[in-house]
């Protein structure tokens, strides 16, 4: 489950997983929006708040600009 304001590891996997080239243009600006809202979320929700699934998701897509390490 993800965070409150944040996207799913899940939908976000299942985003990356479908080549830019095969989606419309609404899908392609969804997934920008999306991902520009998570990782607003991501840089301001401090990281001893963060669960488990987001801070290894954080850190996988390099997304973990909040470097507040509890």
């Amino acid at each position: 489950m993800a965070d409150a304001g944040r996207e799913s590891l899940t939908d976000k996997a299942t985003s990356a997983l479908k080549p830019d080239s095969e989606k419309t243009y609404v899908e392609q600006a969804t997934d920008y929006v999306k991902g520009t809202l998570d990782s607003v979320a991501s840089a301001v929700q401090p990281q001893q708040e963060k669960s488990t699934t987001q801070k290894i998701g954080d850190a996988v897509t390099g997304d973990n600009r909040n470097k507040d390490i509890a």
